[in-house]
């Protein structure tokens, strides 16, 4: 009586995985997953680091993994998946654009794994990891930076964008606000050596009040 209670009509119709391909396939999932996680630390160049999305990486392909696992076993299965996930949606906001390739990097992962191509898998996952260790930590001479200056009348001004000029391979006014207190420059420049003396020369102009050097780590075009 209790065989014919458990014996249901839809587990017979899933394939079936045995337990060490399940934990294998998991098993190279978390290790690519925590690699991912580890490139993700290595190389974030933000200030505040979050430890949450790292975890988010390893959950993820582990996930994914699953999710591909089994879809590849049945056709209704893999329909009824594409619609639960159709109602999905990703509402957080991503504050790096490089955060996205590491999302992308751990779901393709994931899908790769329970397709059952860990070589692939792992090859590409090494080959992105030294991609992003060489040019995200890349250091560039060309920093751009936003110089925000305080000038009390137009002879102050003058003043000051001929010293930006012969102390920047390049400067661009960025806005210009004037009031009855007097005109606010910010100038997007980039410097010729990594000296930034010529911001505490900009005081010693008459008419310049206050002068601020900002890094500027915006997109901009060369």
């Amino acid at each position: 009586m209790l065989d014919q209670l458990l014996n249901f009509t839809f587990l017979n119709k899933a394939a079936s995985f045995s337990i060490p391909d399940i934990l294998a396939a998991l098993g190279f999932s978390f290790v690519i997953g925590l690699f991912i996680f580890m490139v993700y630390k290595k190389t974030y160049i933000g200030v505040m680091y979050s430890s949450s999305f790292g975890i988010t990486l390893i959950a993820m392909d582990l996930i994914t993994t699953l999710v591909i696992l089994a879809v590849s076993s049945n056709l209704i299965t893999s329909l009824g998946m594409v619609g639960a996930l159709s109602i999905v949606r990703f509402r957080t906001v991503v504050k790096e654009p490089l955060d996205l390739v590491y999302l992308f990097w751990s779901i393709t992962s994931g899908i790769i794994v329970g397709a059952g191509l860990i070589p692939l898998a792992v090859i590409g996952s090494i080959a992105i990891g030294c991609v992003l260790f060489v040019f995200v930590n890349r250091k560039t001479a060309d920093t751009p930076y936003v110089v925000v200056i305080n000038c009390d009348d137009e002879n102050a001004e003058t003043q000051s964008a001929s010293m930006l000029k012969n102390h920047t391979k390049k400067h661009l006014v960025k806005s210009k606000n004037v009031s009855k207190n007097g005109i606010e420059l910010t100038v997007e420049v980039r410097l010729k050596d990594s000296s930034v003396k010529f911001i505490n020369d900009l005081l010693t102009i008459n008419g310049v009040s206050n002068a601020v050097l900002v890094s500027y780590n915006g997109d901009y075009y060369m």
